[in-house]
C-alpha cells in the first residue's frame, strides 16, 4: 500500500467524538503524527451519554412495541396467575446496564483502533494558544504545549436546561442523565417535542411510561416532514401518550418523590419525573478561541465553510459544537473533510442535500435530501408522490399499518432529490433514496432495480414507478 507524506506533520485534535476520533484516523492514515486530548472518554457523547444509549433504549422498546402488538398476527402471551401482572415487563435497572455496558464497549473498541494507528491520546482537558498552539491539562494536573500543523477543535455541545428549572439527576433529568434510573418513572413529562424529546417519548411509552409530552410549537416533530410528525403523533396518542401542543414551560421543581412542571399559560402539570429535552448548547467556552482568533456564529457555534475551515488559518472544527445539521454521521464527515483539506488530500465540501437522517421513534423517520417544506416553498420545483406502507404485501404480513414511502423528483428529467421513509428500520430502508440522491440517479434507475418481493424496499421501487413520464 502506498503511503502518503504529509506535509502537515503535527495534528492536535480537541475532543474524542465521532468528529474528533475519524478525523484521527484520517490523519494517521495519510502520516500525521495525531495527538487527541478528550476529556470525559473516547466516543464523546454520541458514544457514551447520547446516540449510542438512547439507541440501545430504543432497542429495548422496539422489543415492547413488537410484543404489544403481536396479537394481530395470532402470538399469545400465557397468563399470569396475578391478575394485576402483564404478560410483559421491564426491568429499566438491567436495561439500563446494559446501555452503560455497550455504551463503554463501543469507546473500549474505538480506544484500541486509535492504538493501532499510533494515535497519541491525551486524557484530560485542552485550549488554544495561539492559533498552532494546544495546551493540553492532564487528569492529574499535568500541563503540556503542544506544537500543531493543523488543529481541530470537536468539543461537542451539552444538553440546555431551563435557567429556572436546574436538573437534580433524580427527577429533573437531561437526557445524559436517565440512565441512572432504576425503577421506570411512573409518570414522565418530556419537556420538548424535537428529535430527542420524541424518540424518548417513543421509547418511555413502549416500556409502558405514562408520558407527556409538552411541546411548544402546534405538532410534535416541528423540523421534520408534516406528514411524517402527524403519523407519529397519531400512533404515539393511540398507545396511551398525552400530547400537549403550543405548551410552554416556565419552570419545573421538585415536590419531595414529585415534579411539578408549570407552563407560561398558568397550568401545572405533576409527575414522577421530568426529562428536559430544550436543545443543546456548544462547548466552546474556556477554548481560547477569542485569542486564536476563532469566530463563533450564531448561539456561540463555531462558524466553518464547507471543509470546515474555521476563521483562524490552520485551525478547523467539527460536529455539534459547529451547529451544523447535529448528526455524528456529519460529525464524522466534517473531521473527515478537515483532515483530507489539512493535509493536502483530495477532498468534496460537505453537501447537506446528500445527508440521510433518521428520528429513532416508533414507528421510523427516516429522510434525505430535498424537503416537502422547501419544495412548496418554492425553492426547487420537483414532482411528489406519497405511497402509503398499509397496501405492502410484507407489511401486511408484519401487521404495520402505518408509514409511508415519499419521494422527491425533477419534473422532466426524474432526477431523485429527495425522500421520507415512515415505518419500522426507516434507517435501513432510507439508504437506496440516499443512494439515488448521491448519484444523481432517475426514478426510472430506482425503479429498474430488483427488489426482493415481498420487501417494505419494493416500496421504494413502487413509489419510484409512479413517478415514471413517458418520453
Amino acid at each position: 500500500m502506498q503511503v502518503i507524506v504529509a506535509r502537515v506533520t503535527r495534528v492536535v485534535i480537541i475532543g474524542g467524538g465521532p468528529g474528533g476520533y475519524e478525523a484521527a484516523l484520517v490523519g494517521a492514515q495519510l502520516g500525521a503524527e495525531v495527538t487527541v486530548v478528550e476529556r470525559a472518554g473516547l466516543g464523546g457523547s454520541a458514544v457514551l451519554t447520547d446516540c449510542v444509549p438512547s439507541k440501545t433504549l430504543v432497542a429495548t422498546a422496539e422489543v415492547m412495541t413488537s410484543v404489544q402488538e403481536s396479537a394481530e398476527l395470532g402470538v399469545r402471551l400465557a397468563a399470569s396467575s396475578d391478575p394485576a401482572a402483564t404478560a410483559a415487563y421491564v426491568d429499566l435497572k438491567a436495561v439500563n446496564a446494559r446501555v452503560m455496558s455497550l455504551a463503554a464497549s463501543q469507546s473500549a473498541d474505538i480506544a484500541r483502533r486509535l492504538a493501532t494507528e499510533d494515535v497519541r491520546v491525551i486524557e484530560g482537558t485542552a485550549r488554544l494558544d495561539g492559533p498552532d498552539t494546544v495546551v493540553a491539562i492532564g487528569t492529574d494536573g499535568s500541563e503540556e504545549r503542544l506544537q500543531a500543523d493543523a488543529v481541530l477543535l470537536a468539543t461537542g455541545a451539552s444538553p440546555r436546561v431551563l435557567e429556572s428549572s436546574p436538573p437534580d439527576g433524580e427527577r429533573i433529568l437531561t437526557w445524559e442523565q436517565v440512565y441512572g434510573l432504576d425503577e421506570v418513572p411512573r409518570r414522565l413529562i418530556v419537556v420538548g417535542s424535537g428529535v430527542t424529546g420524541a424518540e424518548f417519548a417513543s421509547a418511555y411509552t413502549a416500556l409502558g411510561v405514562d408520558v407527556v409530552l409538552v411541546s411548544s410549537r402546534n405538532r410534535v416533530l416541528p423540523g421534520e416532514d408534516a406528514d411524517a410528525a402527524a403519523v407519529l403523533e397519531n400512533v404515539l396518542t393511540r398507545r396511551g401518550m398525552t400530547v400537549l401542543r403550543e405548551s410552554r414551560a416556565q419552570g419545573v421543581r421538585r415536590d419531595g418523590d414529585l415534579v411539578r412542571v408549570t407552563l407560561t399559560d398558568g397550568r401545572e402539570l405533576e409527575g414522577s419525573h421530568c426529562l428536559l429535552a430544550v436543545g443543546s448548547v456548544p462547548n466552546t467556552t474556556g477554548l481560547g478561541l477569542e485569542s486564536a482568533g476563532v469566530s463563533l456564529g450564531q448561539d456561540g457555534f463555531i462558524t466553518v465553510d464547507r471543509v470546515s475551515r474555521t476563521s483562524a488559518r490552520g485551525v478547523y472544527a467539527a460536529g455539534d459544537c459547529t451547529g451544523v445539521l447535529m448528526l455524528a454521521s456529519v460529525a464524522a464527515m466534517q473531521g473527515r473533510i478537515a483532515m483530507w483539506h489539512a493535509l493536502g488530500d483530495a477532498v468534496t465540501p460537505l453537501d447537506l442535500k446528500s445527508v440521510s437522517s433518521n428520528v429513532f421513534t416508533a414507528p421510523e423517520i427516516a429522510t434525505v435530501g430535498w424537503s416537502q417544506n422547501a419544495i412548496e416553498a418554492g425553492e426547487i420545483e420537483a414532482a411528489t408522490v406519497v405511497l402509503p406502507l398499509a397496501g405492502n404485501a410484507r407489511a401486511k404480513m408484519q401487521g404495520i399499518h402505518d408509514g409511508f414511502v415519499k419521494l422527491f423528483c425533477r419534473p422532466g428529467t426524474g432526477i431523485v432529490i429527495g425522500g421520507v421513509v415512515v415505518g419500522p428500520r426507516a434507517s435501513e430502508l432510507i439508504h437506496p433514496v440516499a443512494l439515488a440522491v448521491a448519484a444523481r440517479l432517475t426514478v426510472d434507475d430506482l425503479a429498474h432495480a430488483f427488489t426482493v418481493y415481498p420487501s417494505i424496499s419494493g416500496s421504494v421501487a413502487e413509489a419510484a414507478r409512479r413517478l415514471h413520464t413517458r418520453r
